[in-house]
């Protein structure tokens, strides 16, 4: 339940507001009797599996992300001070990362990444700056 509060709490908020917006319209006089039942039943049930489907799909994500991550897959992950994809982070265990309770930690890093903000990543394999050093003295 925890996880879901945690993934879900925006949403239930804006589905909450939804629905008081609902019955706020269905009470007036203008409206036809039943209005009221009818609209609070329907949007409710709208936002209700709107929020189960999203909840399910970013648990399903998740699980695929840290299943990656502990195969030893490179993984992206979003990092909310900066919204733009050059600020995001790329996540592995030969760069240091460890998975602790839907975290990617790193000690030299002073961010967690939740799992939920992350997705496998399909570009080149990024090296490490020691490998890269190693690489160009060889040359």
């Amino acid at each position: 339940m925890e996880l879901f509060l945690e993934l879900e709490i925006v949403y239930i908020v804006i589905a909450a507001f939804i629905l008081s917006v609902t019955a706020f319209v269905t009470t007036r006089d203008f409206m036809p009797k039943g209005a009221f039942k009818k609209g609070m039943i329907g949007i409710g049930t709208m936002v209700t599996l709107m929020v189960a489907f999203h909840y399910n799909l970013t648990v399903s994500r998740m699980n695929g992300v840290e299943e990656l991550f502990n195969a030893g897959e490179t993984i992206i992950c979003e990092n909310k001070m900066r919204r733009t994809v050059s600020r995001s982070v790329l996540l592995s265990q030969k760069l240091g990362w460890r998975l602790e309770d839907h975290l990617f930690k790193n000690d030299d890093y002073e961010r967690d990444f939740h799992t939920s903000r992350c997705v496998d990543w399909i570009g080149s394999e990024p090296q490490i700056e020691e490998e890269k050093k190693a690489h160009e003295k060889e040359k």
